[in-house]
């Protein structure tokens, strides 16, 4: 069966795809992704917080409580969306500035992102938090990517057997020798 032959992009394809792999519109669309995320969290968060502790507010009537509340929450939203606005805007723009200069797309990148990002987050409360917002952002980072890297997105319900090499083979006859142990165990969950 052959195959049609591709056509090369053309110019408006190829352009659209410099703008889209931009660093500037990268960072921008993380931005935007940030406030969205973070203002569904920010207002599933404050659900779980007592609005308002004064005695005053609670002695008002219903729809007055309910105002006050959705006021709150709409406050605590958008500062937490605001917050990871910028998180996913600096993450994404330094990101893909490192991997632009090093013209490599590894784990590296997003630790040093991470490292610089957690660094200019805490740079006003001093050089001692600069250093840890640095680890920590660079550990978070990397843990998350080193995790992708390594697992990918398949989850086994089942451990697998100790020679990981084994095939499984399932035949029509009845006997369990050809299935190896942890299939079977998988199965029974």
């Amino acid at each position: 069966m052959a195959f049609p032959p591709q056509q090369p992009p053309s110019q408006d394809q190829i352009y659209a795809q410099m703008v889209a792999e931009s660093c500037p519109v990268k960072s921008c669309l993380s931005g935007v992704g940030g406030f969205l995320l973070g203002g569904v969290f920010g207002m599933f968060m404050s659900s779980f917080e007592m609005a308002s502790t004064d005695p005053a507010v609670l002695e008002q009537p219903l729809r007055q409580q309910l105002k006050h509340t959705a006021k709150d929450m709409a406050q605590k939203s958008f500062s937490m969306a605001k917050n990871f606005a910028v998180v996913g805007a600096i993450f994404s723009g330094t990101e893909c500035m490192i991997e632009s200069y090093r013209a490599k797309n590894d784990l590296y990148n997003s630790m040093s992102a991470g490292c610089i990002t957690g660094a200019v987050l805490a740079a006003r409360a001093g050089p001692q938090a600069t250093a840890m917002g640095c680890m920590g952002f660079a550990a978070f980072s990397t843990a998350r990517i080193w995790e992708y890297y390594c697992n990918g997105f398949q989850r086994l319900n089942f451990t697998p057997s100790s020679d990981t090499r084994q095939p499984i083979i399932l035949s029509h006859s009845k006997s369990k020798e050809n299935v190896p142990k942890a299939f079977n165990d998988g199965l029974r969950r």
